[in-house]
């Protein structure tokens, strides 16, 4: 009776529009929320009605979220920093017990790039300078914690090399700054670099993912050279804890179905992320395995929140 209960109520959902809380205006969290809330929105038959929250609000967006009754009707669409944030900062939410995880929507590498001039044609040759030059390179980042900053630091720790971290206030900022030479090297996002590597003002040497990006089809991956080296930023698809699990089936699967679309694809690729489309189970397990990467990361590299 419960099931056939649950089965009934998962085929009424939704009986009213559905909001989808999210990151930033122009951010990638946001782009995906309305990319997929147009999707849901056709899919479901109901609006989906983004609401986007300004930057530095991850404990604001998280709390509204975590709090929202657990009826479907209260999603969350954001970035990686979400579950890793709170390494560095104390929350109002826990992550696994206060959300119900629904799929993983989309992920990018970052990209390790040069400036022109440096001699290095790829990690081996990278790794090999700045083991012969210890402390004499240095790498930009968009700030203290960011993912440029943990890639690098993982980075640094597996490759036994020693490169200093030149902080800048923002991705354009950082990656001006290998453009200009004030510093040789970076870890950054595939949106702030991409155009700069096609037009060769920087050289790209490899991607941080586990695998070879589509972007990049040219560029191998850093773990080609560093075994088990693997960095980026996935972008989840939340509900609230307690959410009917036939509800949160329905929205996976409806997500699922539009992130295969091609020109979904493709328009996420423009903006350097792929879509993604798994289980809830897997982005939990995500999520649990970036907890303990960067925790070890940022206690080995002493890192501190700005």
């Amino acid at each position: 009776m419960v099931l056939a209960c649950s089965v009934v109520f998962a085929q009424a959902y939704p009986a009213r529009p559905v909001r989808v809380v999210t990151g930033a205006p122009g951010s990638t969290a946001e782009f995906a929320a309305r990319s997929l809330a147009q999707g849901l929105s056709a899919r479901l038959g109901q609006p989906a009605v983004v609401d986007p929250r300004a930057a530095g609000g991850g404990t604001v967006f998280g709390e509204i979220v975590a709090k929202a009754q657990p009826d479907g009707y209260t999603l969350l669409v954001i970035g990686s920093s979400f579950w890793v944030g709170p390494l560095f900062r104390k929350a109002p939410y826990d992550v696994i017990s206060d959300f119900a995880p629904i799929a993983i929507v989309a992920d990018s590498p970052n990209v390790l790039v040069v400036h022109p001039s440096l001699p290095v044609a790829s990690v081996k040759d990278l790794i090999e300078l700045a083991r012969a030059k210890p402390g004499a390179l240095n790498y930009s980042t968009s700030g203290i914690g960011a993912s440029p900053h943990l890639a690098a630091e993982l980075f640094k720790a597996m490759a036994g090399v020693d490169i200093a971290h030149i902080p800048f206030k923002g991705a354009g900022a950082s990656v001006i700054g290998v453009m200009s030479a004030q510093v040789q090297l970076s870890f950054a996002s595939v949106a702030s670099v991409a155009p700069h590597v096609q037009s060769a003002r920087v050289r790209g040497i490899a991607v941080t993912g586990a695998r070879p990006f589509a972007l990049f089809p040219e560029l191998p991956t850093v773990a080609a050279t560093v075994p088990g080296y693997e960095a980026g930023g996935a972008t989840g698809f939340f509900a609230p804890a307690k959410t009917p699990a036939a509800i949160i089936a329905r929205l996976n699967r409806e997500a699922a179905i539009f992130l295969r679309e091609r020109d979904v694809k493709e328009k996420f690729l423009n903006l350097g992320v792929e879509t993604v489309g798994s289980s809830p189970e897997q982005l939990t397990a995500t999520i649990k395995s970036d907890t303990i990467k960067w925790a070890n990361v940022i206690k080995h590299a002493g890192i501190r929140p700005e």
